[in-house]
């Protein structure tokens, strides 16, 4: 076999540098000479730098090619160094040195040819050589000048009898990864869509498990076809492992909320934020496809995420196709917000602040309509100690600040209700008295529809703020309400004219409040008074017994049943494992925190925020928060009323007429001077319990009335 020309002539090179590298540093110092052989050395050493820093095939190569140019270099700074040719004649030794190791290993020459060919064909022998049989390439491996990746890849993949009659066009590595990459692949035969393919077939070749595959398709780029006949394969087995082990939050909200037995199907993280002041974590996710509305299931995502599993802890907010999930620290509901005179104190448009979210933020009410021009009604909702007093303190105080005139009616006296009553204009408690403030109220309509304005002398429609108006708006509260509206006198009477009330009553600045502990037809709330209560106010419901109970109760308010937030009847963090407890016979830990206070507000676009109200402490001075004088009628709404009969005492006993027709002569006294009341009339049909301080017994003294009565039982 010749030798190539490449290597004799790197062998020439070699020889004939020897004697300069020896010479010039000794004779000639300051020869450009030197130079120029330190800045070849220089070179030499920052190509093997980056030849060992490189992740691709071939680095052994590049090192040993860059190396005569290092070792000459070498050669030369000892030569310099050394005085005269440097003992035992070494410089010249050294220089021979590397002439004879260039001459031996040729480097350069060796290591540029590709796939160590031989340099010169074996001569053809004399004889009739027989036809060369034509090699043709292989379909697996043409010769394209592929990478030594693909070339690998290619072979493994003709090894296992490619894949659904498939082909790979390309393998690219990871950055920064060993093992992981990505193979493009081409169906065989042209024309042909790749079918068949599965993961396991993709994993078997290159030995890795099928779930560190992932099959994509390929889009059409210039210069490249795609569609059917092409498929991307990812192959990440070192990216699953960190992923397994340590995932990142997306991955982790990917792998196991975001799936599609998920807690959140369909959906993916946007960020995670932590708020170390507030101790909370935030993770806010919106739909992978807009057009889908969340599906939550919050006990699923708090495992999910390693969450604990309480709902006094963890909420979760929607607005269209995004939604936050809030994980604090401790419940941040039990907190309490007191109330005071600069967040009861209603803005220009009739806002004030009546509690605050689980976000913090400020949560607003109104004592006025300001968009509609007309004045608010009210519905609150809630059992007994949820919270309904306390938001009726801060609620009257609010309105008594905008300059309203407020009256309060309950069906029993407690301290709370008589303690409000001295800072408003009238409240009293039984059905009696709260059939007449209702009587009184629908009167104040009539009044005001014919009270002329100082300005024109005309009589006007309620503009809220308007200073020529010539009343006060004025703001019925009825506690108990349901039970009210079913008591045996007044109980018609009551609901008639709250019916009313809610109709009329907004013109002519009058709102209606009714409170209770149930909004529907069967318990005093009629549909009419339901709608006009929901479309002209805030609903606010308080801890309804049972989260069912307060999601219906809100939905009944709502136009459209969102996600209702629940309230549970307190607030407790889990502690330790209950499997543990029950194991060793422990009592669960008692650390509930009452849930009074925490209500749900229907907002103005039907959506339902959780929120605590204001704290108005009633052991303390709330002169605190109400202005300095009470609120009154006018004199001339005073003297209306008093010629209607309907001011004065509310508790005294029902006059001849009032609540029943009078009764007739023979009738008319029971033997002790007193007229008979009885059933007939409005309020007469006894409908449910019975309440008041002041109701009339009717006395039976013939038959008639004995029949009456037995009618009466038989409604009830």
């Amino acid at each position: 076999m010749t030798t190539p020309r490449s290597a004799a002539l790197e062998r020439l090179a070699y020889t004939l540098a020897a004697p300069v590298l020896a010479v010039a540093p000794n004779i000639y110092p300051d020869s450009p000479v030197n130079q120029v052989v330190q800045l070849a050395g220089a070179a030499g050493i920052g190509g093997i730098v980056l030849a060992a820093k490189s992740d691709k095939p071939g680095a052994g190569r590049k090192i040993l090619r860059w190396s005569p140019l290092v070792l000459a270099a070498a050669v030369d700074v000892a030569a310099g160094h050394t005085p005269g040719w440097g003992p035992y004649w070494l410089d010249g030794l050294f220089a021979a040195g590397w002439a004879a190791a260039g001459y031996l290993v040729m480097p350069l020459s060796r290591h540029t040819r590709r796939r160590h060919r031989p340099a010169a064909a074996a001569p053809t022998p004399a004889l009739q050589p027989a036809p060369a049989e034509t090699v043709e390439p292989s379909v697996a491996q043409p010769d394209d000048g592929a990478d030594l990746l693909t070339r690998e890849a290619r072979m493994l993949w003709e090894q296992a009898g490619m894949p659904a009659r498939t082909h790979i066009v390309k393998a690219t590595r990871h950055p920064g990864q060993r093992h992981d990459m990505t193979i493009l692949l081409r169906a065989s035969e042209t024309g042909r869509p790749i079918s068949g393919l599965t993961k396991a077939a993709v994993a078997a070749p290159f030995g890795v498990h099928s779930s560190d595959v992932a099959l994509a398709e390929v889009a059409i780029q210039p210069g490249r076809q795609g569609g059917p006949g092409w498929m991307e394969a990812h192959i990440t087995p070192d990216a699953n492992l960190r992923r397994r082990t340590t995932p990142t939050p997306q991955e982790r909200w990917t792998d196991r909320v975001g799936g599609p037995k998920g807690g959140a199907p369909g959906s993916e993280l946007v960020h995670k934020t932590r708020d170390d002041e507030r101790g909370v974590t935030f993770y806010r996710a919106k739909m992978a496809d807009a057009t889908e509305t969340p599906r939550i299931d919050l006990a699923k995502v708090c495992r999910a995420l390693k969450l604990p599993e309480d709902d006094s802890c963890v909420f979760v907010l929607i607005d269209g196709n995004e939604f936050l999930i809030s994980a604090f620290d401790t419940p941040p509901l039990s907190a309490i917000f007191p109330a005071t005179r600069e967040l009861l104190t209603p803005d220009a448009k009739g806002m004030f602040v009546c509690g605050f979210t689980i976000t913090g933020q400020p949560v607003k009410n109104m004592v006025w309509q300001h968009d509609k021009n007309a004045a608010c009604h009210g519905l609150i909702l809630g059992v007994s100690r949820s919270g309904k007093t306390q938001f009726f303190a801060i609620s009257m105080a609010a309105e008594s600040l905008a300059g309203a005139v407020v009256w309060l009616s309950t069906v029993r006296k407690d301290e709370k209700t008589t303690t409000l009553g001295q800072y408003i204009d009238r409240q009293g408690s039984n059905a009696l008295w709260m059939a007449r403030q209702l009587r009184a109220a629908k009167a104040l309509c009539e009044i005001r529809a014919e009270m002329p304005w100082p300005h024109d002398g005309k009589p006007h429609d309620y503009k809220p703020g308007d200073p020529r108006c010539p009343y006060r708006p004025l703001s019925v509260y009825a506690d108990e309400f349901m039970t009210a509206a079913q008591d045996g006198l007044f109980g018609e009477d009551i609901q008639t004219n709250g019916d009313d009330l809610t109709v009329t009553g907004l013109k002519y600045g009058i709102g209606f409040k009714p409170a209770g502990q149930s909004p529907f037809v069967h318990n005093g709330f009629s549909s009419e008074m339901k709608d006009n209560l929901r479309q002209n106010s805030r609903p606010v419901i308080f801890n309804m017994g049972s989260p069912g109970a307060t999601r219906k109760a809100a939905e009944g308010t709502m136009e459209n049943a969102y996600d209702v937030p629940t309230i549970p009847a307190r607030y407790s963090r889990q502690e330790g494992s209950a499997i543990e407890r029950a194991i060793k016979g422990e009592a669960d830990p008692e650390n509930g925190v009452s849930t009074g206070g925490v209500a749900v507000i229907v907002l103005d676009n039907g959506r339902a925020v959780l929120m605590r109200s204001l704290y108005a402490d009633f052991d303390s001075d709330l002169s605190t928060l109400f202005p300095d004088e009470v609120n009154r009628l006018t004199d001339h709404e005073i003297s209306e009323l008093e010629k209607r009969g309907l001011w004065g005492d509310w508790y005294r006993e029902p006059e001849p007429g009032e609540f029943w027709p009078a009764p007739k002569d023979d009738e008319g006294d029971d033997g002790d001077g007193k007229s008979r009341r009885g059933g007939g009339g409005k309020g007469g049909g006894g409908r449910g319990t019975k309440s008041g301080d002041h109701r009339p017994e009717p006395q039976i003294t013939s038959a008639r009335q004995a029949l009456e009565a037995i009618k009466s039982l038989a409604d009830a």
